[in-house]
């Protein structure tokens, strides 16, 4: 079966330098779209944590792929920061059909084994400082909030439009890691509170959950024997998502990408087609 056709659509996807990110980006460039691709991590300025990537790659990626990309710095965890990279968006290109925040910080200075407090993964809460997780908050649901309400009058104005957060499904049972754990279910929780505000003004709103993703981190920290699926996997399905005419019945949930590539028949950038990833599968 083809692919899905994105050409005409313009899409934003925020963090997008590296990660879920850019394989959301590159999914939704191999359907045609035009792609803003927005993050802290650039070839002409600061760069997260040192790490190579660079929104300017994700942009060129999405060129090859056979969509267009354009890439712009932005600090996703500043209110104003957002409000102008969605005003230069609009003013540019003059709609938005589509925002992603795949934003997501809570895992930066993570070396594989230990946060930079020196908490494990999973340490129980009471032998945490609780100052760590307010960076969970702030670069996770908060920035798919402030994403969430800049793009949301356009529109509300088109009554149209798609306004994804990645995330992870909580719905089967705790994460493993209260700051984690807490993090995403308040993003899902921001997904079904969108769809619920969204919905009278023909904009629906949903959490998108790959699985245990083989990113550049997962990479480096020599954690990819354990990972399901490659980044596109996600992009794949977010393409799909946005071409489906029907996807307003799927407001407020959270989709996993294992479950739509069944539903949507694609597969992983391999030929495969990896099922739902589940709570406990890596170990």
């Amino acid at each position: 079966m083809s692919g899905p056709d994105l050409r005409g659509r313009v899409c934003l996807v925020a963090g997008a330098s590296r990660g879920v990110g850019r394989g959301l980006a590159r999914g939704l460039g191999e359907a045609g779209a035009t792609v803003i691709v927005t993050a802290r991590s650039s070839e002409t300025g600061a760069r997260t944590e040192m790490r190579p990537e660079a929104i300017e790659d994700t942009a060129r990626e999405v060129d090859a792929a056979g969509g267009r990309g354009h890439h712009y710095l932005c600090d996703h965890t500043s209110e104003r920061a957002v409000d102008e990279m969605v005003h230069w968006t609009l003013r540019r290109f003059g709609r938005i059909d589509v925002a992603v925040s795949s934003v997501w910080g809570g895992n930066e200075g993570y070396d594989g084994t230990r946060y930079p407090d020196g908490a494990a993964w999973g340490t129980p809460f009471w032998r945490r400082s609780a100052e760590p997780f307010g960076r969970f908050l702030e670069s996770g649901p908060h920035a798919a909030l402030l994403l969430a309400r800049a793009v949301a009058p356009a529109m509300v104005s088109a009554r149209s439009g798609l306004i994804a957060l990645v995330s992870f499904g909580t719905e089967e049972g705790y994460l493993g890691d209260l700051f984690y754990d807490l993090a995403k279910a308040a993003t899902n929780r921001l997904a079904l509170g969108f769809a619920e505000e969204l919905r009278p003004h023909g904009v629906t709103a949903l959490g998108l959950s790959p699985g245990f993703v083989r990113t550049e981190r997962v990479r480096d920290l020599g954690q990819d024997g354990w990972a399901t699926e490659s980044p596109l996997y996600a992009g794949r399905a977010l393409a799909a998502l946005c071409a489906d005419p029907d996807v307003a019945a799927r407001a407020g949930r959270v989709l996993h990408a294992g479950d739509l590539a069944h539903e949507y028949g694609f597969t992983d950038a391999d030929g495969t087609r990896p099922p739902r990833f589940r709570v406990g599968q890596q170990n």
